[in-house]
């Protein structure tokens, strides 16, 4: 393996060509860690809310349906902390891809199976980070009819 640091302008255009394209997939990872990040901010507000109304709550019922609330809300939030570290490993992945691809091509390393072991990994965590998104959502339509125990519960 010889390291010839001499690279033409044809060379890097066609290195940057490459880039380009773990590049949006890295915009489109950080409109995802967008969503989850303000999602988790729903969540944490939530439990807020229900931890004060479970707090000032007498009836052992209504009490009840907001502790189970809560340990949704909990369980939400774990999910969406796993999600969103995920991503991030899925973005760090992408970059240091980028980074191998202007290292590789400005010294004309052999390194394309290390780059296709990132992008395949950072698809990985990006896929399971999606999956884990979802049961966050499931977990969230769990929690409205909960919701709407309490609101049926204090209304009678």
């Amino acid at each position: 393996m010889s390291i010839n640091p001499i690279i033409t302008a044809t060379d890097l255009a066609l290195i940057i060509q490459l880039a380009v394209a773990p590049v949006f997939l890295l915009a489109g990872i950080a409109g995802f860690l967008n969503v989850m990040s303000g999602r988790l901010g729903r969540i944490v507000d939530r439990a807020r809310v229900v931890g004060l109304r479970e707090l000032r709550l007498t009836d052992l019922e209504q009490k009840d349906i907001c502790q189970r609330e809560l340990r949704i809300l909990w369980r939400r939030s774990k999910i969406t902390n796993w999600a969103i570290g995920l991503c991030t490993a899925a973005a760090l992945l992408v970059c240091t891809l980028i980074v191998s691809l202007f290292v590789g091509g400005f010294w004309k390393l052999h390194i394309g199976g290390l780059i296709i072991g990132f992008f395949v990994l950072a698809l990985v965590f990006l896929i399971v980070a999606l999956m884990l998104f979802l049961k966050e959502v499931q977990l969230a339509t769990r929690t409205l009819r909960i919701a709407r125990e309490f609101s049926v519960d204090e209304g009678s």
